[in-house]
């Protein structure tokens, strides 16, 4: 399975990128992160090659206090770049057609948030989003498309999967890094020890994550509220929901049947938390062995000290090493001693490694620790997700779809 990148990509043209700039939005002011720095390798490069680079980008939903203007992304994208970056407060009407008219040879433009679009949000067939107004306007104004949002592949929004059925469609940088790091757990094969450290808040993700690599993994490493769960299905008076608590009955509910299972069938590779953390009449930190829980009286907030020395050990005994989500409430410091041990543990370790799944790599960021330390800091969370389990990735597919068909002389 492969797709064209940038790299097959003659200079010197009208390139639309898609790019994902969704952010966290405080007090109306969009805050900088990780996206930015990454994408920007990309509208960077295209710029300096001489393109005349139309980039577009999502954020938030129609409804929600996020969903907001892309002007400001506008100022952040160009410190990031080191170009200016005009914003137009319009997608694809006349005015962003005569911005995109007007673009000489090196510049950059952000058109207003495709989801201001009527066209965008539906997900529907890629055929069909191809057919409407908005694909079909913008693609007449430029002449290729490039696709670096992965950490959006998972969805069938038009400027995701429309354009790659009527215009010449590539991978950038960030498109092509992110697919082959998230998806080398399927396809590389490792000689030593493969261990996945698997947290979060969703236990649907883990439990499909975990059958789906049943025969690629090692070892699972298992915290998180998904991980209190497990604990539940092995006996222990945990992973249930205390006063003013929402979050563990209704996935029990779903998901024990299987949880028991994936334990039957998987117990040996699977390691559960020793010990759990919580905080105590005097705000600390506290910690008690899983053993010595009679009940649950108040919520568990990371994986014990004694949990990070084990994990360590398995971690630093690994060939390959991928994170889907955190063991802890790790935006408390008081509650970092999980994720950030084990991530210290893997930088500190000469394998291939990966993490990821939503919000997790910011922990690298928060805690000092370096990226480079790592194989691959992967920036998406949904399509993380759908990669490590196997399941298709739409904007990609489309991007396959249109390198074959050129390589059939079809395009």
């Amino acid at each position: 399975m492969s797709f064209d990148t940038i790299d097959d990509l003659d200079p010197g043209q009208r390139v639309l990128v898609r790019l994902d700039l969704n952010s966290p939005v405080e007090d109306g002011t969009v805050q900088d992160n990780r996206r930015f720095e990454r994408h920007a390798e990309t509208v960077r490069e295209l710029a300096e090659r001489g393109d005349r680079v139309v980039c577009m980008a999502h954020q938030g939903r129609p409804g929600d206090d996020d969903f907001v203007s892309l002007r400001q992304h506008a100022d952040i994208l160009a410190e990031h770049v080191g170009r200016d970056v005009r914003f137009v407060p319009d997608t694809y009407g006349p005015e962003a057609v005569e911005a995109i008219e007007a673009l000489d040879d090196g510049e950059i433009l952000l058109l207003e948030n495709v989801r201001m679009c009527e066209d965008e949000l539906p997900e529907e067939d890629p055929g069909v989003k191809s057919r409407c107004e908005f694909v079909r306007t913008l693609a007449e104004h430029v002449d290729a498309y490039v696709n670096d949002a992965y950490s959006a592949a998972h969805r069938e929004h038009a400027s995701l999967v429309g354009f790659p059925l009527v215009l010449p469609a590539y991978a950038g940088r960030v498109m092509e890094s992110e697919y082959e790091a998230n998806t080398a757990i399927a396809s590389r094969t490792f000689d030593g020890q493969v261990t996945m450290v698997v947290g979060g808040t969703k236990a649907t993700d883990v439990i499909s994550v975990m059958e789906a690599l049943d025969e690629k993994v090692d070892q699972f490493l298992l915290g998180g509220i998904a991980g209190e769960l497990f604990l539940r299905a092995a006996g222990y008076p945990v992973g249930e929901d205390v006063a003013g608590m929402d979050l563990f009955d209704d996935q029990w509910e779903a998901n024990a049947d299987t949880i028991r299972s994936v334990l039957d069938e998987r117990g040996d590779a699977i390691t559960l938390a020793l010990d759990l953390a919580y905080e105590d009449d005097d705000g600390e930190r506290a910690e008690i062995d899983v053993e010595d829980v009679e009940e649950k009286t108040q919520g568990f907030l990371d994986v014990g000290s004694d949990t990070v020395e084990a994990y360590d050990a398995v971690v630093r005994d690994s060939e390959a090493v991928f994170v889907k989500g955190a063991l802890g409430l790790f935006e408390d410091e008081r509650f970092s001693v999980g994720t950030v041990g084990v991530l210290e543990a893997i930088a500190e370790t000469d394998c291939f490694s990966v993490v990821g799944g939503g919000d997790t790599s910011r922990a690298i960021e928060m805690y000092g620790l370096s990226e480079d330390d790592f194989s691959h800091v992967s920036i998406a969370g949904g399509a993380y997700i759908r990669a490590l389990t196997g399941d298709s990735l739409p904007a990609v597919d489309v991007l396959v779809e249109a390198a074959n068909e050129r390589d059939g002389g079809s395009a």
